[in-house]
């Protein structure tokens, strides 16, 4: 069952800017598109983009700003996966 969150204006934000940064790993990039792309509510996070964002928050070497958006896609996670 999907969970009724959606990203929100202050993580979008963070994500574009980690889109348009070209110094972002593939990783912070892949997470912060699955954010962009859950602005509505008719969207949840992959099994896979979930997988990422679960270690992005484990590895000490992630930046504050993956870690946040990583941790807004992981409560978009449906509950099914």
């Amino acid at each position: 069952m999907a969970k009724n969150e959606k990203t929100s204006d202050r993580i979008a934000s963070k994500a574009s800017k980690v889109l348009k940064n070209p110094s972002s790993g593939k990783t912070a990039k892949s997470i912060a598109g699955s954010a962009l792309s859950q602005t509505s509510r008719d969207k949840t996070t992959s099994a896979k983009v979930a997988s990422k964002a679960a270690n992005a928050l484990k590895d000490g070497r992630s930046g504050k700003t993956t870690q946040s958006i990583a941790g807004s896609v992981l409560t978009q996670k449906s509950s099914d996966q």
